[in-house]
């Protein structure tokens, strides 16, 4: 693994039976990137995500996160080395207030059992971290509203704000534009585009305009395996993407 290197995986794979979803995937991820992983459908994307993210276990090879082993370690461990993960499928707590959300992520940095989680919204401090970071995200005015009442481009933008809470060195972001209309897509780009200079940005994503406006290397997925890693400029160029892509979706120009 390069020093320089946040993120590598070594020929990670991923079998259902005798379908392999991921086949022997190799790539590194540097500090800071904004780096994103694009292919057609099937490619093995999310499921990709969700090897490097911790909710799915490996079939074989290895994840390293700044030189650490991390492949059979669970999310709650990885959250707790620096990594943080917004979904498809919402994992927010619907019941509860959209601070409180925010507020209970924190304590999987602090390492605070569940139990204790009201003590520490009561916090000061806790309070005033948790209403900056949903005024960051674009909610100032949604502090004190159930989480399931927001729109599906709010609960969105919570779900940033929530892993933003565990203060990772690596987000994960999958699929983050799904469902949402062109507004709600322009907000949250220029949201992840604000993000901290240090913090290191690795999508899945569908929606090609977002990622080479966002992304500066860009990898492509194809039939489960790595097909190109590179600028934006030399992804969008490659011949390979181009036939990749045939019959589903064109490469944004």
């Amino acid at each position: 693994m390069n020093d320089l290197d946040l993120l590598e995986l070594r020929s990670v794979s991923r079998r259902f039976g005798s379908f392999t979803a991921v086949d022997e995937v190799s790539l590194t991820v540097r500090p800071g990137a904004r780096h994103a992983i694009i292919g057609p459908n099937g490619a093995g994307k999310s499921t990709l995500f969700g090897l490097i993210s911790g909710t799915r276990p490996v079939s074989g090879g290895t994840i390293l996160l700044d030189g650490q082993d991390v492949t059979r370690l669970p999310v709650h461990r990885r959250v707790g080395l620096g990594t943080a993960a917004t979904f498809q499928h919402s994992s927010l707590f619907l019941r509860e207030t959209v601070l409180e959300n925010v507020l209970l992520a924190a304590l999987l940095r602090t390492g605070t059992g569940l139990g204790g989680w009201r003590k520490v919204s009561a916090r000061a401090a806790e309070i005033d971290r948790a209403r900056s970071l949903l005024d960051r995200v674009g909610l100032p005015d949604r502090h004190d509203l159930m989480a399931g009442a927001l729109s599906h481009g709010e609960r969105r933008q919570l779900e940033v704000a929530v892993a933003l809470a565990t203060e990772p060195r690596l987000l994960l972001l999958d699929e983050p534009a799904a469902g949402m209309s062109p507004a709600e897509t322009a907000r949250l780009t220029e949201l992840i585009a604000a993000l901290p200079a240090e913090m290191t940005v690795l999508l899945v994503e569908h929606d090609l305009d977002m990622v080479f406006e966002l992304a500066d290397t860009v990898t492509v997925l194809h039939l489960g395996r790595h097909l190109i890693t590179g600028t934006p400029d030399h992804v969008r160029a490659s011949a390979e993407v181009q036939r990749a892509y045939l019959g589903t979706t064109e490469v944004a120009s």
